[in-house]
């Protein structure tokens, strides 16, 4: 078994949880609340931009350019290519891209990012990646079961391109290029830098979860105030 293997294990009841969200479900029926759809893309925006600067803070500690090409790849993946799912949800949701950019993050995806950035600018490489490989993983999952279990078909289903977007080939490269380099790595780590790169995979899991969750409940500050919402 290899170590994204073990990891994957490990967090498979992470996993099944997140599948089974009504928000996913949703995607799978074709019936997300619109205020839930508008509500994660506002956040998801703001997740990438943070995610991106998270494979900045890796291209900072590689030691080749085989490492860096890596994370930049990666970074031209997330800017050039996401858009097209966050697209498709504005769509069924009635409202431009453009208007759901720049909102202030909800708590949930606050605690995501702080949990990532801290990761990055405290741990090693390969805390890096295994912090990361839980975003691109979960989404691949999320697509290949939803191709399977809901077989959208283009024009009749109104979230078949996030669904065919995530569920094909361009997510799984994304997603075995992470695996492989941290497979590649762990061989040689220490069993104390495996054991925080599991806590730090499985600690994104639950975030993951968690941001679904923050999502459909449209999760705000528990006193409104000015200054957080701008």
């Amino acid at each position: 078994m290899t170590f994204t293997e073990r990891l994957r294990e490990e967090n498979d009841a992470t996993y099944q949880a997140i599948f089974d969200h009504p928000y996913v479900q949703g995607l799978k029926t074709g019936h997300v609340p619109k205020n839930a759809l508008v509500h994660y893309v506002k956040q998801d925006f703001e997740y990438l931009n943070a995610f991106m600067r998270v494979y900045g803070l890796a291209i900072s500690k590689c030691e080749t350019r085989e490492e860096m090409s890596l994370f930049n790849e990666q970074i031209g993946f997330v800017l050039h290519s996401e858009i097209h799912p966050h697209n498709n949800l504005c769509e069924v949701a009635g409202v431009p891209y453009e208007e759901l950019q720049g909102y202030p993050l909800a708590p949930g995806a606050s605690h995501y990012i702080s949990h990532m950035m801290t990761t990055a600018q405290q741990g090693t490489l390969g805390e890096i990646v295994a912090v990361l490989l839980p975003c691109p993983w979960t989404y691949l999952d999320i697509g290949e079961r939803l191709m399977k279990e809901a077989a959208p078909q283009p024009g009749l289903h109104p979230f078949y391109e996030w669904i065919n977007f995530y569920g094909t080939k361009s997510m799984e490269g994304v997603t075995g290029k992470l695996r492989s380099w941290l497979d590649r790595y762990a061989e040689t780590a220490s069993e104390r830098e495996k054991e925080k790169m599991r806590v730090a995979f499985a600690k994104s899991c639950q975030l993951e979860l968690g941001f679904w969750e923050m999502a459909y409940t449209v999760e705000e500050w528990p006193v409104r105030d000015a200054v957080l919402r701008r």
